[in-house]
């Protein structure tokens, strides 16, 4: 497990930016990225994922925690990869249908559905030695923010944080670096 890039959502003179948390996570025959969303640098990503002896070809799985850009545009760098979403796989031409919740990615990384951010939002579960990493947008960052701007059904989201906490031993959040849960974690 780790996190190849971490998140940010920040204002700046010039505009917007904002990046995607991008995860790696190896488990057996198993090379997953979650959300190869928007990033400073696709050199830059690619040079990390390198740092972690993991060629762009030899990733076999990809993760969308939910459709945004943010989270999504750089898929195309990880050409041999399946595609993991709410409701489907998609392999080259074929699209499977499958609902997310409780598909296995492999004998440690499971997905669950976790609609808040959109409805359609799912996390990556990651069973570590550590304990269970949760890839998710059901927070932005450590701090929040607590009332997500953009959830359409914040009673969904403050149910789908539920279930990851009764899990999760480390919060890899969609716009930010990884923490570990506590009584301040906005619920």
């Amino acid at each position: 497990m780790h996190v190849l890039q971490p998140g940010y959502a920040r204002e700046e003179q010039d505009g917007e930016h904002v990046g995607s948390t991008v995860t790696l996570i190896r488990d057996g025959a198993a090379t997953i990225i979650v959300d190869p969303g928007m990033v400073a640098s696709r050199e830059g990503l690619l040079a990390e994922l390198a740092g972690q002896g993991v060629t762009p070809e030899s990733v076999t799985d990809i993760v969308f925690s939910h459709h945004h850009p943010d989270h999504t545009v750089n898929a195309a760098l990880f050409p041999a990869a399946r595609i993991h979403d709410h409701w489907a796989i998609y392999d080259g031409d074929l699209w499977i249908s499958r609902a997310a919740d409780g598909a296995e990615l492999s004998p440690s990384v499971r997905l669950i559905a976790t609609p808040g951010h959109t409805a359609e939002d799912i996390t990556t579960l990651a069973a570590t030695p550590d304990g269970v990493h949760a890839c998710t947008h059901a927070w932005w960052g450590a701090d929040g923010p607590a009332r997500d701007p953009f959830a359409p059904d914040p009673a969904a989201l403050a149910a789908s944080r539920a279930r990851i906490l009764s899990v999760a031993a480390v919060i890899i959040p969609g716009h930010g670096p990884a923490f570990v849960p506590g009584d301040s974690t906005p619920r």
